[in-house]
């Protein structure tokens, strides 16, 4: 049986988040999480590796004098190999030497360190409790591929040593149970918050685009349905898209939107600050093949903007009806079919992306999620696994 951890005394913690590119989603909620548990009256810490852009590099140099546990850059490497014991041992000589309370793991390999460091360093304090957030990661592959084994396998032995696991999505809780099979250990669904200033509406720039995408440029995300439905739109009138962001296949979307004749209708200004690109379209594109719960999405409606995304991962749990419809994804006819009725009425767009930010400003909030996830951290995990 695992102990239980009195909830009235989890004050003055010390708390140390593990993951390994400080980039998108997953960055988003570490950045929101630690800082609002530094302002709870925990010492907080953050283990990660280099930022790829300014942008990421600038929030995490803002985050970092807050972080009473400091901010420990590692190696990580993003696919499996021998760099990953020497950063693994790493984590583990920094929990030890901050004789951290909580470890807690974000993503794949965020999550696979900070569970094989708990097991290590619980010799040490057998006080440490360790948790994790797939954040999507693992549970994209199918469970019927080599990979999707391998990693189901992987998520099993490392439940060995994790104390519960948060889920920031009904949706992912659902695709862990279906993928890796029920937890051997507590859970929990604490959904992504937003920052009250977020709820701010936005401003589109006169020069706007028809449609703006804001995020990581890789095939997952749909970019290239994006750019064929944009293609299609184009046959019968003239629509413009701007395509903000960067990553592994950018240069592939790139050679896309020329073969698709796009060259002049669409623009790929590269890294941006979410609001600064929501004032470049008018509508906003998510045409992605998975998601868990998109930052994206809820920024998107916390800033008024209305959007056409897909019926994928916890997408559903954000865009709910009357206030709006999700779409297949991968179907290129379906996105082009939405952005030329977008273009027809762009009133019911506005109209319908207000009444979604209304129902959504008390749902998802940094202080609910924050509070939910160091209550869990303090039990009883016992009850809340049968719960």
């Amino acid at each position: 049986m695992r102990c239980e951890i009195d909830r009235a005394r989890f004050t003055n913690k010390a708390v140390l988040h593990c993951l390994r590119a400080p980039v998108g989603g997953l960055f988003r909620h570490v950045v929101d999480l630690a800082n609002a548990q530094v302002n709870l009256g925990h010492r907080v810490g953050v283990v990660c590796a280099a930022s790829g852009d300014a942008l990421t590099e600038a929030r995490l140099l803002a985050l970092a004098p807050k972080l009473t546990l400091g901010l420990h850059r590692l190696p990580m490497s993003r696919d499996l190999g021998l760099g990953d014991f020497k950063a693994w041992q790493q984590v583990v000589s920094i929990a030890n030497d901050l004789g951290v309370d909580v470890l807690h793991g974000h993503g794949a390999k965020g999550g696979a360190y900070a569970r094989l460091a708990a097991r290590s360093a619980k010799k040490q304090n057998q006080a440490l409790r360790c948790f994790y957030t797939p954040h999507g990661g693992s549970l994209h592959y199918a469970p019927t591929t080599m990979a999707g084994l391998f990693y189901g396998a992987l998520e099993r032995r490392l439940e060995t040593w994790t104390d519960g696991i948060l889920f920031e999505s009904q949706f992912a809780a659902r695709r862990y149970a279906s993928q890796i099979g029920a937890a051997n250990c507590a859970t929990r669904v604490v959904t992504n918050g937003l920052l009250a200033s977020e709820f701010t509406l936005v401003e589109c720039a006169d020069t706007a685009a028809d449609f703006v995408f804001v995020g990581e440029l890789r095939l997952l995300k749909g970019v290239d349905v994006a750019l064929k439905a944009l293609a299609v739109v184009n046959r019968k009138r003239r629509a413009t898209a701007v395509i903000a962001g960067g990553g592994p296949d950018a240069e592939q979307f790139k050679m896309l939107a020329q073969t698709l004749g796009l060259g002049e209708l669409v623009t790929f200004p590269g890294v941006l600050a979410a609001r600064a690109g929501f004032a470049m379209g008018r509508v906003l594109l998510v045409p992605s093949r998975a998601e868990s719960l998109p930052y994206i999405v809820l920024e998107a409606v916390a800033a008024g903007l209305p959007l056409l995304a897909t019926d994928v991962g916890g997408i559903p749990e954000i865009v709910t009806a009357p206030f709006g419809s999700l779409l297949p994804a991968g179907d290129v006819a379906a996105l082009a079919c939405a952005m030329e009725d977008a273009l027809e009425r762009p009133d019911a767009m506005r109209t319908g992306a207000l009444g979604l930010r209304d129902a959504i400003r008390d749902r998802f909030t940094v202080q609910r999620m924050a509070t939910a996830i160091t209550d869990f951290y303090s039990g009883p995990h016992e009850l809340q696994r049968a719960a």
